[in-house]
């Protein structure tokens, strides 16, 4: 790659705080999709595709020569929460502002499209996703999904997510798990209501609802061996209110439900799903199971997690490798289930707020390091063999 200098490439912090002020809901990134695409026309790829799984945004870069194809994916959604820095830049939306570091994320693969642009790969083929509704988990499975993605498979898949905490510009990927299963499971729970003066008339679910949250609490190690990571959080409880007349007839639990691995969490999934039916049947309620918040683990293929690491030493960045995955989740994982891919931390500095925190605002010297690792992970990915 070359290292003159576009418009786009000189402008890239300007950049990223225009994404920023544009903080867009998952699911909701219009203008956000829009910005991308006018950007990307600067660049002139060989190919732009719209609407990508709702909002998602891909354009592709064809090398010189045939070879493989390397997807580079980058999330494009904020958070549902107020901007709450004092920023020139600062989103207008009250009810959503980029406190995950998404508009870094999109910024650092705009500044590898600008490179592609005036360096092709001398082989294979680039694609460089945006992809929205990270945070809901259906971003990733709906641009999978789209028909028009067929045409864009990749052979290897590759993503990074900024991390606070760690010192700046520090790589940390391992083989194998390395971003965590989760999924949120709510339970309905139907009786009969009746007078306060008469419960035994109807059948309520308060008692039912106690104990399956409790029974939640110790769901992890009865559902599965000692040496899997699982957890099970109740979030939320929804039964009657200041009726005090009345005995209420419905209510409802909610629980995350977390592991290491995809195995985990069907041992997990399996065992909640028996106890929350047993504990219903045993109150004579009905009882009602749906999901939300779905993300599978995030499996590193070994090959790929090693061609990163060898990228970002050869450009003098420190690796760690982390002996346990880390216990948040990214959607990610539904690239990594069908094509050997892996996802990446970069240190985002020591003391920056941590994601999703009032304070978190991305680093903006953090892009160049971004941008330089993705480039520098390309010869190796582009190889017909790892």
């Amino acid at each position: 790659m070359t290292d003159s200098t576009t418009a786009l490439s000189r402008d890239l912090t300007a950049i990223r705080r225009e994404l920023h002020a544009l903080a867009e809901r998952p699911g909701e990134e219009t203008r956000t999709a829009r910005f991308l695409v006018e950007r990307l026309a600067e660049v002139r790829p060989d190919a732009v595709v719209e609407g990508l799984g709702g909002n998602g945004v891909a354009a592709v870069f064809e090398g010189r020569r045939s070879g493989p194809t390397v997807l580079l994916r980058s999330d494009m959604d904020a958070l549902p929460m107020p901007e709450s820095l004092e920023l020139s830049y600062g989103s207008p939306d009250p009810h959503a502002a980029h406190k995950c570091g998404h508009d870094g994320h999109m910024t650092i693969q705009l500044g590898v499209a600008d490179a592609l642009a005036r360096t092709r790969p001398e082989r294979g083929r680039v694609v460089v996703l945006f992809q929205p509704a990270e945070e809901t988990g259906e971003g990733a499975a709906r641009v999978v999904a789209d028909e028009r993605f067929a045409a864009l498979r990749p052979d290897r898949a590759i993503a990074l997510h900024n991390l606070p905490g760690r010192p700046m510009g520090q790589v940390v990927v391992r083989e194998g798990a390395f971003a965590s299963a989760s999924q949120g499971m709510i339970v309905d729970l139907v009786g009969v209501t009746s007078h306060a003066a008469e419960p035994h008339l109807g059948r309520s679910p308060v008692a039912a609802a106690a104990s399956i949250a409790q029974a939640f609490q110790s769901a992890p190690q009865r559902a599965v061996a000692l040496d899997v990571c699982v957890q099970a959080t109740v979030v939320g409880m929804e039964v009657g209110g200041p009726a005090f007349g009345t005995s209420p007839g419905s209510g409802r639990v909610m629980a995350t439900l977390r592991a290491h691995t995809t195995e985990g969490m069907e041992q997990l999934t399996a065992y909640c799903e028996r106890m929350v039916a047993g504990i219903a049947r045993a109150h004579e309620l009905e009882c009602e199971v749906s999901w939300t918040d779905r993300f599978p683990a995030t499996e590193n293929a070994p090959a790929v997690a090693r061609a990163i690491a060898d990228a970002a030493r050869g450009l003098g960045l420190t690796v760690e490798q982390p002996s346990a995955p880390f216990s948040w989740s990214e959607d990610f994982g539904h690239f990594t289930a069908r094509f050997p891919g892996a996802l990446f931390g970069l240190g985002s500095g020591e003391g920056t707020a941590p994601l999703h925190h009032p304070d978190y605002d991305f680093p903006d010297e953090l892009v160049a390091t971004g941008t330089r690792l993705f480039l520098a992970c390309l010869p190796g990915l582009l190889r017909d063999e790892l």
